[in-house]
C-alpha cells in the first residue's frame, strides 16, 4: 500500500507531547482521517484531557476503553502463573500492556476501516517491535506507522518547538524533562536522561507509588491471599474482581515501600537500558503464588516451570505474546494450574514481602512423611540405601575410569 492512498489511521494515542504531536503530523503528511485510541490500562490519566486535546488538534473520532479488567485477567494473570521475570527480576510490567493495545488497535482498524495504524514509540527501544510484532500476529496485512523512525525530529525539544510553530497548546517544556515514564496498573516505568548514567542513583523524586522503604510504617501488615487455580482471588477473606484486587494490593505494596527495582537490562534491539521501575502489587502476588505452588504443585511440574519460565519472559519482553510457541508454553503453564488453590499469609515491611504460612486442600505437603520424629512407618528410611545407589552407578563407574587413565 502507497502513502497517497492512506486516507484513514488509528493511532494509539496517551495526551501527551509525543502523540500529540504524531496526530497532528500524521493528518498533515498523509491528509488523513486520525482517529485517537486510548487505552485506559490504570496509568493515571485525564480523560476529558485526552479527549479535548485530540479533539482540538482535529481526530476525527476519539475513542477511549476502559481495558483493566481485560488487561489484569487475560494478560497479567496468566503472565503471573508462570513466576515470570525477565533477567531475573523485571516482572515485565510495560511489555505485557503491549499485546492488548496491539490486538484493540487491529480491531479498531478493521471496524473503522482504516488503512493503517500508528505509534508513537522510538525507533531505539522495545514498544516499536512490541506493537507491530503483536500487530502482524493478528493482521498480516494492517500498515504500521512509526514515526520516530521516518520524521526528522529527534528530541523533546524539537516535538516543543513542533507544538509552538503549529498553535498546540500543551504543557511542556524542553528544559523539564528529566526521565520518561510508562505507567499501567501493574507498574510504573522510568527511563532516560538523568537515569542514563548507570552509577548515578536514581533521584528520590522519581518515584511515585511507593514510600522509600526507611520512611514506611514501624509496624508490619499481616495479610492473606486466596488462590483458586493460580489466581488470587481475594485478601483478608474480601473477594476482588482482578482488576480490583491488583489495585489494592498496590496500595498495601505502596504503603510499605515493596516493589522498587532499579536494572540495567538487555533490550531486543541489543543495547543495555538502564530502567527503574515500581511494582507494588505484583512483587506481593510474585510471592505469594510460589508460596501457594510450593504445598500444591508437584516437585517435577515446578522444577518444568521454572526451566521454561526464561524462555516464556523473553518471549514476553520481545512481543511474541501472539506467538505459538507462547501459546504453547501457557497450556503448559495453565494446566499446572489446576490445584494451585489455597491461602497465603504474608508480612508486609519496610520493603519486604515474608511467607508466614500457606494451607490448601489440594496440598502435597505431609508432615508424616517428612517428620523427623517417630513417621509411623510412613517412610522406610532404609529405602534410601537402594536410590542412593542407583543413582550414584554412574558417577562410580566414570570415577573408576578417571582413576584408570589418571586423569
Amino acid at each position: 500500500m502507497s502513502e497517497k492512498q492512506i486516507k484513514k489511521i488509528v493511532l494509539a494515542y496517551s495526551g501527551g507531547l509525543d502523540t500529540t504531536v504524531i496526530l497532528h503530523w500524521l493528518k498533515d503528511k498523509y491528509d488523513a482521517e486520525v482517529i485517537a485510541f486510548t487505552a485506559d490500562i490504570g496509568q493515571d490519566h485525564d480523560p476529558d484531557l485526552v479527549r479535548g486535546r485530540a479533539a482540538s488538534i482535529g481526530a476525527s473520532k476519539i475513542i477511549i476503553e476502559d481495558l483493566k479488567e481485560e488487561f489484569t485477567k487475560d494478560y497479567i494473570f496468566p503472565m503471573f502463573k508462570a513466576n515470570t521475570l525477565y533477567e531475573g527480576e523485571y516482572l515485565l510490567g510495560t511489555s505485557i500492556a503491549r499485546p492488548l493495545i496491539s490486538k484493540r488497535l487491529v480491531e479498531i482498524a478493521e471496524k473503522e476501516g482504516a488503512d493503517a495504524i500508528a505509534h508513537g514509540a522510538t525507533g531505539k527501544g522495545n514498544d516499536q517491535i512490541r506493537f507491530e510484532i503483536g500487530s502482524y500476529s493478528l493482521n498480516p496485512d494492517i500498515q504500521v506507522i512509526a514515526p520516530w523512525r521516518t520524521w526528522e525530529y529527534s528530541s523533546r525539544a524539537d516535538l516543543v518547538d513542533y507544538c509552538k510553530l503549529h498553535q498546540i497548546e500543551i504543557d511542556a517544556s524542553p528544559d523539564e524533562p528529566l526521565y520518561s515514564t510508562d505507567e499501567n496498573l501493574l507498574h510504573t516505568s522510568y527511563e532516560g536522561e538523568v537515569l542514563e548514567d548507570p552509577s548515578i542513583e536514581a533521584p528520590a523524586e522519581i518515584w511515585q507509588r511507593t514510600v522509600a522503604p526507611i520512611d514506611a510504617p514501624d509496624t508490619a501488615q499481616f495479610i492473606s491471599i486466596d488462590f483458586k487455580k493460580g489466581e488470587p482471588t481475594s485478601i483478608d477473606g474480601i473477594d476482588y474482581n482482578p482488576s480490583d484486587l491488583l489495585a489494592q494490593l498496590n496500595t498495601l505494596a505502596g504503603k510499605h515501600g515493596i516493589g522498587r527495582l532499579d536494572l540495567v537490562e538487555n533490550r531486543f534491539t541489543g543495547m543495555k537500558s538502564r530502567g527503574c521501575y515500581e511494582t507494588p502489587g505484583g512483587t506481593i502476588l510474585l510471592k505469594a503464588h510460589r508460596a501457594i505452588e510450593s504445598i500444591t504443585l508437584d516437585s517435577q511440574a515446578g522444577h518444568l516451570k521454572d526451566d521454561l519460565m526464561p524462555k516464556y519472559a523473553q518471549l514476553i519482553y520481545d512481543g511474541f505474546w501472539w506467538s505459538p510457541e507462547r501459546e504453547a508454553l501457557q497450556a503448559l503453564i495453565d494446566k499446572t494450574q489446576e490445584f494451585v488453590t489455597g491461602s497465603v499469609k504474608l508480612s508486609l515491611y519496610k520493603g519486604n514481602v515474608v511467607v508466614l504460612g500457606r494451607s490448601s486442600d489440594f496440598s502435597l505437603y505431609d508432615s508424616k512423611i517428612v517428620t523427623f520424629e517417630d513417621d509411623e512407618n510412613a517412610y522406610n528410611q532404609a529405602d534410601a540405601t537402594g536410590f542412593i545407589k542407583i543413582n550414584s552407578l554412574r558417577l562410580k563407574q566414570i570415577a573408576k575410569r578417571k582413576r584408570r587413565t589418571n586423569q
